[in-house]
This record gives structure tokens, sequence and C-alpha cells, in this order.
């Protein structure tokens, strides 16, 4: 590791927090000691010991930098220098208006690129309690899959009464198993700048009776079970698919199923019912994900149910879903507003454990907490961003804005419009004509962006 004048921040978790955290942190100049208990204790849920590994999904989801609020947290994390989403976008997908990845060149790229930096040291093993006092400055980051052991310690250190909800991994499908004479390429409205984007997604369309009997079959099929876990909640962001369709024989539909913005070529003059989409998963293009197929369906209930689909009768899988525990903190509470544990200042929380949910949230609160540790470090001034910002409206949100009850408790928050200060609509566009009736919410997410950015850029600035 290289000298230099400053003490080394201690970062505990290498995932999407703790990688972009260190990333910051070393960009800084302050050195790091990177503690990942992957390689030596493996997770349910993890298969590699690499940095930055996606597990649930390899979709960062809507890069719109104008209309989407998680295309413009994309947006102002590479203004800021971000690892992940340089990575992101080296080893981009065609994915419509998403930015989608070959989840093992992202992980790839991130570990090399951190592992070779001078300020870091890699660490591998399990911490199993709080980092000790004379880790002046630390930056738990240990994600949705945070050990028991340093979960129980959270608990013991915070008097938080439970720290898990549900979460659930979709199924892989080798691409030359599709049957193609029933399934098609399109991306939903064709989104997309090229022809690959516009044909990112296979789709694969169901009648009004192949859809009944396939919720018949979803809300019968057998399905795993974790009786220590009955009373953890479900994040409404991430709901099995059975669990939605026991919500209502509908709520597929216009859920991950719905058929609108899509027309089958195999048979343009009849509309589909409902259209399960697969997403490409790898740069080779042979593996697709099944969008919003999150499960805790038993294995040979996901080969015969998910075979019912048209289009995946002889489907093979790569991956069948699964189902594991999710960790996060009653960060309102606990979190001062920067990320700091109220009751002890020199340790600080990032990623999904502060109740922030999605791989680009998580990333970028990790980015604060490294940029707020350096700095403190270097002894300058910390400032958060601005709440009109995407990085500010978060922050602020699962810090302080949220509003816990007895009855709702807090729960995990992806970024969204709903988050900013208000901002009027304007009255005209760009060439001068009044903007009114469906334009007008796009032209007012357009200005809020446009804010966030010159807000963004003022903050930096300083």
């Amino acid at each position: 590791m290289t000298q230099t004048d400053h003490k080394s921040v201690h970062v505990i978790g290498g995932g999407m927090a703790g990688s972009e955290a260190t990333w910051q942190l070393v960009s800084a100049g302050i050195p790091v000691i990177l503690h990942e208990m992957r390689g030596v204790v493996e997770t349910d849920a993890h298969s590699t010991d690499g940095l930055a590994e996606m597990v649930c999904s390899n979709s960062f989801r809507s890069d719109d930098s104008q209309k989407n609020a998680v295309g413009l947290i994309h947006e102002e994390m590479r203004r800021m220098g971000s690892i992940i989403m340089a990575q992101a976008d080296a080893a981009r997908l065609p994915a419509g208006g998403a930015l989608a990845v070959d989840r093992d060149v992202f992980s790839q790229g991130v570990t090399k690129q951190i592992s070779e930096h001078p300020l870091v040291t890699i660490e591998r093993g399990e911490i199993t309690g709080l980092p000790p006092e004379e880790w002046d400055s630390a930056i738990i980051a240990t994600g949705p899959l945070t050990s028991p052991s340093l979960s129980q310690a959270i608990l013991d250190a915070t008097g938080e009464g439970e720290l898990a909800f549900f979460d659930a991994i979709a199924p892989i499908i080798h691409r030359d198993s599709i049957n193609m004479d029933r399934a098609w390429f399109q991306s939903r409205y064709d989104k997309g700048e090229t022809e690959a984007d516009k044909a990112a997604y296979l789709n694969c369309p169901m009648d009004e009776d192949q859809y009944n009997a396939f919720i018949d079959a979803l809300i019968d099929g057998p399905k795993t079970e974790f009786k220590e876990w009955e009373d953890t909640p479900y994040f409404d962001g991430c709901l099995p698919i059975e669990v939605m369709a026991e919500r209502g024989r509908e709520t597929l539909r216009w859920g991950p199923m719905k058929p609108v913005g899509l027309t089958n070529p195999h048979d343009p003059d009849v509309k589909s019912y409902a259209i399960v989409q697969l997403r490409q998963d790898n740069a080779l293009g042979t593996l697709f994900n099944m969008v919003g197929f999150q499960t805790k369906l038993k294995y040979g209930a996901q080969t015969e149910i998910f075979r019912q689909i048209p289009g995946l009768e002889n489907a093979e899988f790569a991956r069948l879903g699964g189902i594991h525990r999710n960790t996060f903190m009653n960060s309102p509470r606990l979190l001062d507003d920067q990320l700091r544990l109220k009751s002890r200042p020199g340790l600080r929380f990032a990623g999904q454990l502060i109740g922030v949910e999605g791989y680009v949230e998580s990333a970028a609160i990790g980015l604060l907490a490294g940029r707020y540790a350096a700095a403190e470090r270097l002894g300058k001034p910390i400032t958060a961003p601005p709440a009109t910002t995407a990085h500010g409206a978060l922050v602020a949100h699962v810090t302080g804005g949220h509003i816990v009850s007895e009855k709702h408790g807090f729960q995990p928050m992806n970024v969204n419009f709903g988050l900013f200060p208000h901002m009027d609509t304007p009255k005209f566009d760009a060439e001068g004509n009044k903007i009114k009736g469906k334009a007008k919410t796009p032209a007012r997410k357009m200005a809020m962006s446009a804010r966030a950015l010159d807000d963004l850029a003022a903050w930096l600035a300083e």
C-alpha cells in the first residue's frame, strides 16, 4: 500500500456500496482497508468472491436522466466519478432504455480496478461485531446479506427489534431453449436509441385462458418456507411473483406481465392478454433472465410452472429462482444526516443496510458515505448534496424524511421524484409552446432533472 499522511478508513463489505465508498475514499487520497468475508465465509445468494457481485438482476434499471429519477441518479454518479457507473457502462448490454450489464464482466472490472489501486488493502474474513474503537472511521456496507453475528451486534448497539425482510431471485434461462416460433424480440414501445436496444427483450405472449391457468399454478405451487422468518415483511419493490398473484388475479397483468407497447409479429392482429418478458443477462446473449419473476417456488414447481409459458415449453434453466434474507436498519431514528450512527459518530452505514432498495441506490449511498469519510479525514467541511438532487433527496428521506409510525414502521425506498422538493410544471417548452395535458408530467420531471444537475454542479464546485 502506498504511504500517505492519512490514517486508513475501514470499509466493511465489498458489494455495491462498499466498493463505491472505497473508490471515493482512495480517489481523494485516503487509504482504505476493505473487509470482505466472501472467499472465506459464503452467503446463500452469492456465487463468487468478486466485488460488487450482482445477485437479483443484471439491470441498473432506467438510464433516462431526463424523465426518470433512477436515470438521474446514474448521471449524478457519473459526474462524481463513480466506479460502479464507469464499470456498468463498460459492461453494458442492449436493454432498451435500461442500463443492463454482463454481471461477470461488471464485477470483474470493479474487482480489478479496486484491488490494483495502491491505496487499497483487501482483507478477506468475517467481521463478527462492531468495529473496535481504534477504527476511528469505519463504514459498514454489508448489504442485505449481513452475517447473523454482525446483525446481532448492530441490534445490540441500537436496541432495534428486527433488521430483516424477504427478497427473492429471478430465474435465468438458456437462450437457445426458447421457442422463437412463439417468442419475439422487442422493447416495450420500441424504446432505445439503437436497433439492439429496441429489440432488447424476448417476449412470450399469453391468451386469457393461458394466463388464468398460469395464475392458478402460481398460487397452488409449493413454496419454500422459513418458519423462523414468518413475521418478516416483503419489500413491495421486489415481491415474489406468486405473492403478487395472491394479491389479485389481475395484479401481474398490470405489473411485470403487462401487455402494452408490444406487438406479436407471429399474430399481429391478436392482442396478447399478458406478456412475459426476458432480458439479456450476459454479453454473449446466451442467457436471459425473467423480468420481475423473483420467486420462492420450490425448484421442481418452477420448471413445471414456467414451462407453461408459451415459448418456454422446453426452457432450460441456468439458474432457478431462490429466496434470501435482507437486512436494514431504522435509519431515520439511528443515523444523522452524514450517515453516522448517532450513538457512535465514527461509524457510518451505507447501502441497502440503511433502507435504500436497489443496486443503484446502494451504490449512491456508498458514494456519499465515502465522500463524507474522506472530507472528515482531510479536515474539510461536510455538506450534504442539495435535496433537489437525486442523492440529496434519497439520503434526506432515509435519514429523516420518512415518517415512521408504530403501525407502518420504516420500509426500504427506491429513488423517485416523489422524494424531491416540489417544483411547478413549466408553462412553456423550449420552443415556446404551451405545455398542457399529458405533456405536463414529463415536462415537470425534465425540469426537476435539470434543476438537480445544476444544483449538483454548484455543490461539487464548493
